[in-house]
């Protein structure tokens, strides 16, 4: 199994942190938020990973190497200028990806999530994990029903972590469920995933779980802080 590590947004929220900086190295608990991905991928004995890259892409390289430290090999994906979204980035990266089921995670956010329990298979197109609502987020996401299944609506909504199980075919026929929005005519084409994600559940081809545990969205310098001190508290 392989991993996708979404890291190629431009920090707009987080400036002037992330003038040099991309938001995935911001630093939390002593070390950048990327590597805590990293650390528990490897741990679940994955060995490739991809990173997409834009916005300050040679950080990525220049910190974190081919990943030999951590035992894994780091497959950067570069975007261009413009980052492609999540839909266009997964697209651009099936190439380093394969096949297979693969994991996709956001690259700005931490959580004590165990990865362990992310199938292998998911039952359809993807697995999606969900948290509470944030405060940031309180309406939510999606809807997780009893059997599994996820919903893009429904009375009790979560949101959706960031973290990610999917099957390549999630993405065929891509074109005729976004539509003409800016960016599908460009090469590659820039697009978003979540109406791929909501096409695939209404035919009933999302699974999820709930994770009621520590999960953060560092979408802020505010809430990088807080994490930093969450994480380099004394016990």
């Amino acid at each position: 199994m392989k991993a996708l590590i979404f890291a190629a947004g431009l920090g707009e929220r987080m400036r002037p942190l992330t003038d040099t900086t991309p938001k995935p190295l911001l630093h939390a608990g002593g070390k950048p938020l990327i590597a805590w991905h990293l650390e528990k991928l490897a741990a679940l004995g994955i060995r490739d990973v991809v990173i997409n890259t834009s916005w300050l892409a040679q950080r990525f390289p220049e910190l974190l190497g081919d990943g030999a430290r951590w035992g894994l090999h780091l497959h950067y994906s570069y975007e261009g200028d413009t980052p492609l979204e999540t839909g266009g980035g997964m697209r651009h990266a099936l190439r380093l990806l394969g096949e297979p089921p693969f994991i996709a995670l956001n690259g700005d956010i931490w959580t004590d999530f165990d990865f362990a329990t992310l199938p292998a298979e998911p039952r359809g197109d993807a697995h999606l994990v969900l948290v509470d609502n944030p405060a940031h987020n309180p309406r939510g996401d999606f809807a997780l029903d009893g059997q599994g299944q996820v919903h893009s609506d429904g009375p009790e909504r979560l949101t959706f972590s960031g973290i990610g199980v999917y099957r390549a075919r999630l993405l065929e026929g891509w074109r005729s469920v976004i539509g003409d929005v800016a960016g599908v005519d460009g090469h590659p084409p820039r697009f978003k995933l979540a109406p791929l994600l909501r096409a695939a559940m209404a035919r009933g081809a999302v699974g999820g779980s709930h994770h009621g545990g520590r999960w953060t969205d560092v979408g802020t310098p505010q809430r990088l802080e807080a994490l930093d001190r969450e994480l380099t508290r004394p016990d």
